[in-house]
């Protein structure tokens, strides 16, 4: 297996400029926006996806001859540490060296025009952090944080380069786990408090960039913002089960579409941001 594997070019389609121009002017009116991410934003980093072609597990099963959720799960984390970290550690050296998007950048430029910019994403690669978003909500974790399963003991790393697997507490040696959220695994509490909070404030528009949105938390924000008849917003090269729900569709990869919509934005409110390009 390859250090780095990249994802597969992907097709794009182009971009329809009437359909930007009005999100640009939704934004405009707009106070407080919630953009939902999911895998297909990393993807424009070069991550690669985790299934189909070019995917890190694009086979049925693993060298042990078990499905990816099996040895990725917490489960296996319990039982055999030693062979759940062998493929977290894949997906880390998948993601090792790859940088932060202009579709990231946008959306944490955005904060310094709007009252308040809230990001919820399914992704565990710290990326809409590192680019500067400071209301992140990471349902699924950050693959860079590490703790005890034993203690109390936590920390967050660049990468793995130093551990060896499977790392041990250096307080008192037990099995250290990354902070994200395996298969099998029920998903923590406090990023769902944030987030029905953040949703009892209410948002003027929703958009959902880079991901199908099949699980149901993520679908039901913009369930949630299309019932109070709030704008809702879809980037992705493919249709979802939202795609006939949503107000909005951009049929493009996210870096592609929020570019656009950034320089769209600036031509209706021209005024100097740290992302003034």
């Amino acid at each position: 297996m390859a250090a780095e594997p990249r994802a597969p070019r992907r097709r794009t389609t182009s971009i329809d400029r009437t359909v930007i121009d009005a999100i640009a002017g939704v934004l405009l009116r707009c106070r407080r926006v919630l953009f939902i991410t999911g895998a297909g934003l990393s993807a424009d980093s070069g991550l690669p996806t985790y299934r189909g072609i070019g995917g890190l597990y694009d086979n049925k099963t693993t060298d042990e001859g078990l499905p990816i959720e099996v040895v990725l799960s917490g489960d296996m984390m319990t039982r055999r540490p030693d062979v759940a970290w062998k493929y977290i550690h894949q997906i880390e050296l998948a993601c090792r060296g790859a940088k932060p998007n202009r579709g990231h950048e946008v959306i944490a430029a955005l904060q310094e025009r709007l009252e308040q910019v809230v990001v919820l994403t399914q992704n565990v690669d710290g990326f809409h952090r590192d680019a500067g978003s400071r209301d992140v909500i990471e349902i699924h974790g950050d693959i860079h944080v590490l703790r005890c399963t034993r203690c109390r003991w936590h920390t967050r790393v660049a990468d793995y380069a130093t551990l060896t697997f499977p790392p041990r507490c250096p307080e008192c040696a037990g099995v250290v786990r990354p902070g994200v959220v395996l298969f099998g695994e029920a998903l923590p509490a406090e990023p769902f408090a944030r987030l029905e909070d953040e949703l009892a404030r209410g948002f003027d528009a929703v958009f959902l960039v880079g991901t199908s949105a099949m699980f149901p938390y993520i679908a039901r924000p913009v369930l949630l913002a299309k019932s109070e008849g709030k704008p809702t917003v879809e980037i992705n090269p493919a249709r979802t089960d939202l795609t006939d729900v949503v107000d909005f569709r951009v049929a493009s990869t996210a870096r592609n579409a929020l570019r656009s919509l950034w320089l769209a934005y600036k031509s209706l409110a021209p005024t100097q941001t740290r992302l003034g390009r």
